[in-house]
């Protein structure tokens, strides 16, 4: 019965993500780069500025024209989204796409990364512009631009179901299973120490609300996340001699001419895309939750902040994960997800030590815990989108709890193939919403830019775009 559910899940999974989503994903994010003049590109330094002001506390809610409502800083929206896209992708995912994909993989992450940027930006710009007061915070995401701005409850409802099967349940259980299965190889601790270990944990922070979880966030991502590159960082000036040669290695796999005839560069394509966004989320209508929350004076300027973020994400984390793993030779030895991951620190610092194993267990440990956290918030907006009730969401935090710990016991095929499947469907989703209301973002973007030009510390108002002033009432 497993055999046949898994050749099920694999055979819908791969007309389903790598030949319609790889398709569409990258039509739209070169759509976005093109008519939005590359704002992925020319505006980082302004998305660096607004983001040190914000971590230093100098946070747009203090502003006489900014809305009253909300208590999450822009910087912790930032971290929020962080929490969800710095985990089991950038450590087991770059390294499945690598051990499925070969180097060229590496290529495609970057581009979509790069591209995908220009619609991160334009459905963080929409949650913001779109969001609505919620009872401790501002709430948004696709399901409200959805229904305020294409007036398709249908539609909407349709993403908030999916948002919350694949972050609530699918992702999560993706989560919990490279923890187990890290722990497992580091450690030998039983699966199903790691589960109950881990659900009950997640049950313990989802109950206390979106400010502990943005909390949790800020102070834990940073610092693993600066850990970890920095042990990449040590590798790297260890095999610094060979870095021309990992490069020449990555663009060839891409490109080259035996790789093509071999099919592989189809395969390096479609696992990079579909690797770099289940780690960087640009497009997939996950980011704009955490975005909607930030309280600041114009959309535009979250929109730029939550921009950054994936350049952190693919550009930063999941670029040292490659160069770990390609410099260690081993990718080709058999290994796969998690364990390659730690395989290849082990081998690159030698002596029968293990530090690969014993760090990268620790970081994936919090890594993935923040995501779960995080994704579990995901679902809990889209939820109480369908319907507010207090006892529905005390019935999905138990069913997130139940789904970390089956996660950690399931096989790593199965929960990939789930997970692969619900992010499809739910990105084709959100994407078909950017394409038809990117004209805004586009509107709020030169909107912005003019009062820069101005001197201006840029504020927006409802009245700027009077045909959806009656949609926008935070920014009245």
């Amino acid at each position: 019965m497993t055999d046949i559910l898994q050749d099920t899940v694999s055979a819908v999974s791969g007309v389903l993500t790598d030949y319609v989503m790889v398709t569409v994903l990258l039509a739209v994010a070169l759509f976005f780069t093109i008519s939005t003049r590359g704002v992925q590109f020319r505006m980082i330094g302004e998305m660096c500025r607004l983001l040190v002001r914000s971590g230093k506390g100098n946070n747009d809610r203090r502003h006489d024209d900014a809305p009253a409502h909300g208590t999450i800083s822009s910087f912790q929206a930032f971290a929020l989204s962080i929490a969800s896209r710095v985990g089991t992708g950038n450590l087991a995912g770059v390294a499945t796409a690598i051990a499925l994909g070969g180097p060229g993989a590496v290529f495609w992450m970057w581009v979509i990364a790069l591209l995908g940027a220009a619609s991160a930006f334009v459905e963080s710009t929409l949650a913001q512009l779109f969001k609505v007061k919620g009872e401790k915070s501002f709430m948004g995401g696709p399901a409200y631009y959805i229904l305020k701005g294409l007036h398709k409850r249908w539609w909407a409802v349709t993403f908030a179901v999916l948002i919350t099967l694949t972050f609530g349940f699918a992702f999560n259980s993706v989560q919990s299973n490279t923890v187990s299965n890290a722990l497992l190889s580091s450690f030998a601790i039983p699966r199903e120490v790691t589960a109950w270990s881990l659900a009950i944990m997640t049950l313990v922070i989802i109950w206390g609300g979106v400010q502990r979880v943005s909390r949790f966030s800020q102070i834990v991502v940073p610092v693993m996340a600066v850990a970890y590159i920095a042990i990449a960082f040590i590798i790297v000036c260890m095999n610094i001699s060979r870095f021309p040669e990992i490069i020449g290695l990555i663009v060839k796999n891409a490109f080259g001419f035996d790789e093509a005839l071999g099919g592989t560069v189809g395969a390096a394509m479609i696992m990079g895309v579909k690797r770099g966004l289940f780690s960087n989320e640009a497009g997939e209508g996950s980011t704009p939750n955490a975005a909607a929350t930030a309280s600041v004076t114009h959309p535009v300027k979250q929109g730029l902040i939550q921009t950054l973020g994936v350049y952190t994400d693919t550009m930063l984390v999941c670029t040292a994960t490659a160069f770990i793993i390609l410099c260690s030779g081993i990718f080709m030895d058999g290994h796969d997800g998690i364990v390659l991951t730690q395989k290849a620190i082990d081998a690159e610092f030698g002596g029968g030590h293990r530090i690969g194993s014993t760090f990268v267990s620790i970081a994936i440990f919090f890594f993935a815990f923040t995501s779960i956290i995080a994704n579990y918030y995901y679902g809990e907006t889209n939820i109480r989108f369908i319907r507010d009730n207090k006892t529905v969401i005390n019935i999905y935090r138990l069913l997130v709890s139940a789904i970390v710990y089956l996660g950690a016991v399931m096989s790593l095929d199965l929960v990939w193939g789930f997970a692969d499947i619900t992010m499809a469907l739910m990105t084709l989703c959100n994407l078909g919403a950017i394409l038809l209301l990117g004209k805004y973002a586009i509107v709020l973007l030169k909107d912005y830019n003019a009062q820069k030009r101005l001197g201006k510390d840029p504020v927006y108002r409802s009245s700027t775009i009077p045909e959806i002033a009656s949609e926008t009432e935070c920014w009245k």
